[in-house]
């Protein structure tokens, strides 16, 4: 399914007014399923709003932040429904995850009965003892972030929006290594969805904690960014626009350096600032 539809639309400018075609952001239910392969149905998960690509990655990324896997071995298979009696545009918005027992047992205890909002990453889970439970460990890392590194990852991250090049409406999150490559690009029409992708893929692929690296959002920095940061042992979170309250309270808690407002040769750091060298003074201990 193409991530970007072509419409005609009237476009006025003053008094003048011209037919003209115009690209926009596919938005479209992606319906996660999972079920073990003893044979018994599957059942819903979740319904998320997102723009079709990386779905099988979307799945995987959602049900590992949400708890639900916890090892490679949970996942069985990824896989749209079987059944070739189902219309294929349906098929195209469903993904079957077949999982481990355990892990379905696991999913069983946090089924949604709502639609996810493109706008909405844990919907609901906003504590930060369930995200982040007495004993856990916090992330760690001994790397020292450059400032000039930082300044460059705007632009980088935005010359990599192919959709969004098109239709200036889609999320993106890159990861990045310290010294400022980036390593992959997720785009989606929400900023979280475009987060489980990135997360998705590497857990798919077996590089999971993502261990000093540096993951940048294109839109804000909320609560549900830095859970999925802290479920993905990624040490540091920037955002261009403004972090939540809530998201600076979880990154103080689980050793998340979080920077805001990254744009223009600035940043605002939230939490964990020691990791962030200044570039006319010497590195912090």
């Amino acid at each position: 399914m193409n991530p970007v539809e072509r419409i005609r639309l009237r476009a006025r400018e003053g008094d003048l007014e011209e037919e003209r075609t115009d690209s926009l952001a596919v938005e479209e239910p992606l319906e996660i399923r999972v079920q073990t392969d003893d044979g018994a149905a599957a059942i819903t998960f979740v319904t998320t709003m997102r723009t079709p690509g990386h779905d099988e990655e979307l799945t995987a990324g959602l049900l590992f932040a949400e708890g639900v896997l916890e090892a490679r071995a949970d996942i069985v298979a990824l896989e749209r429904p079987a059944d070739p009696r189902v219309d294929a545009d349906l098929r195209a918005n469903v993904v079957v995850a077949t999982l481990s027992p355990t892990a379905f047992a696991r999913a069983g205890g946090l089924v949604r009965g709502t639609v996810m909002g493109s706008a909405c990453g844990v919907c609901g889970r906003t504590s930060i003892e369930r995200v982040l439970p007495e004993g856990a460990r916090a992330v760690v890392t001994d790397v020292v972030l450059d400032a000039g590194v930082l300044f460059g990852l705007p632009g980088s991250l935005r010359r990599s929006q192919s959709v969004f090049a098109q239709t200036g409406g889609l999320h993106a999150a890159g990861l990045f290594t310290p010294a400022g490559e980036l390593r992959a690009i997720r785009e989606d029409i929400g900023r979280h969805n475009a987060t489980d992708k990135l997360v998705g893929a590497h857990w798919l692929a077996g590089e999971v904690p993502l261990r000093d690296q540096v993951l940048l959002v294109s839109g804000r920095a909320g609560f549900e960014i830095v859970q999925k940061a802290c479920s993905a042992g990624i040490p540091f979170v920037a955002s261009v626009s403004a972090p939540s309250s809530l998201a600076v309270e979880l990154a103080e808690a689980a050793g998340i350096t979080l920077i805001g407002f990254l744009r223009d040769r600035r940043f605002n750091l939230y939490a964990h600032a020691g990791r962030v060298a200044r570039i006319d003074g010497p590195r912090p201990a």
